[in-house]
């Protein structure tokens, strides 16, 4: 088993903000998308869609804040992405774990989805 995608659902205009942020910061990119008769975008990595938008006008940000705390993702090259989040404004924190290889890099999409980047590293 393993984790298909993740559906991130928004008010239009925040939705917007979420694509371009998954877009500029993890490189994802727009793809094919089945219409289901609302707005959204399906987002790929590797050809294959990982993240689902959704526009609802249902879904905001909660109070108190859900108990789902962070996406993961693995990925390359942490400086790269460092710097896109730098660029972008987007305020992170740094964790190296020794015994396990990673470097993590820990963030919030405009939604305010916890996003966390692995890095495997050399000893």
């Amino acid at each position: 088993m393993h984790i298909d995608h993740v559906n991130i659902a928004a008010p239009l205009a925040l939705m917007e903000q979420v694509k371009d942020f998954y877009c500029q910061a993890l490189l994802l990119e727009e793809g094919p998308r089945p219409d289901f008769g609302i707005p959204g975008y399906w987002l790929y990595g590797g050809g294959k869609p990982i993240v689902h938008l959704i526009e609802s006008n249902h879904h905001q940000k909660p109070e108190p804040p859900a108990h789902l705390d962070h996406v993961a993702f693995a990925m390359d090259d942490p400086d790269a992405y460092a710097a896109r989040l730098d660029a972008m404004g987007v305020e992170y924190s740094v964790n190296h774990i020794p015994d396990f290889n990673v470097h993590q890099i820990f963030c919030h999409d405009p939604s305010g989805t916890g996003v966390e980047a692995n890095f495997n590293y050399a000893r």
